[in-house]
């Protein structure tokens, strides 16, 4: 049994490494770009049962942002990046209890050690992929503030020369933003990369059906995760949309 706290190599393009998580991430993808394209090219006015599941996916969340926002105009503006955000995650979560989990993959000697190298690896137990999108959510909540209330409007928030307890509180608030995407990651990424362990401890000591609460466990705290980064993600943009007073 190995586990590692940083994703394992398993094979290079160039100089390029390309790790398990990252392998997965691509093929999240993949598949979210095929259902997609498939989905568009067959749309009919009576739904067929693909079509049904992406309509009620849509409308859910959808449904849900307008509750949020109390606007349904802005949900569906935010909607692109929150549902891709929620997808996503949830699916790299889920990754997690796919039968297979640090089982299958490829072995490589290491430090005079076999030390097995699993293909499948939940993207969320890597710190690089979980930063990466704190990072997008972070900035496209700028990018939405400038677009809905202005320029000099929004950085007013964060830049203020119109008294000592204006210009202290922008900075605060500068300060805040960094500490979102590092909360945004270690969170995710913490959450994922502990049952990650947990399952992999209990399914080498106690295989068959004693993990069976604990796969069960996961796929819910990976729901809980994913609508958590989305649901902050949306009040962010949110707030960025709204004039200080």
């Amino acid at each position: 049994m190995n586990i590692s706290l940083a994703a394992e190599p398993i094979f290079h393009i160039g100089s390029f490494m390309v790790t398990n998580t990252l392998l997965m991430a691509w093929a999240i993808i993949l598949f979210l770009v095929i259902i997609a394209f498939v989905t568009q090219k067959k749309l009919k006015m009576i739904p067929g049962k693909l079509q049904n599941v992406v309509e009620m996916i849509i409308e859910g969340l959808l449904d849900f942002m307008e509750s949020v926002t109390q606007d349904r105009s802005q949900a569906k503006k935010f909607f692109p990046l929150v549902a891709t955000i929620f997808i996503f995650v949830i699916l790299g979560n889920w990754l997690e209890v796919v039968p297979g989990l640090g089982t299958i993959g490829i072995w490589e000697e290491h430090n005079g050690h076999q030390v097995l190298i699993p293909f499948i690896r939940s993207t969320a137990a890597d710190l690089n992929i979980t930063l990466a999108i704190a990072i997008i959510s972070v900035v496209s909540t700028h990018i939405f503030g400038i677009m809905g209330i202005g320029f000099f409007k929004h950085w007013g928030k964060f830049i203020s020369f119109k008294g000592p307890i204006e210009f202290f509180v922008g900075i605060l608030e500068l300060i805040s933003e960094v500490a979102k995407m590092i909360s945004f990651s270690f969170r995710l990424f913490g959450n994922i990369f502990a049952g990650e362990v947990l399952l992999t401890v209990v399914l080498f000591l106690v295989p068959y059906f004693v993990p069976l609460p604990f796969l069960f466990l996961e796929i819910f705290v990976g729901f809980i995760q994913a609508l958590v980064f989305a649901m902050l993600t949306l009040v962010f943009l949110k707030m960025a949309v709204t004039e200080h007073h």
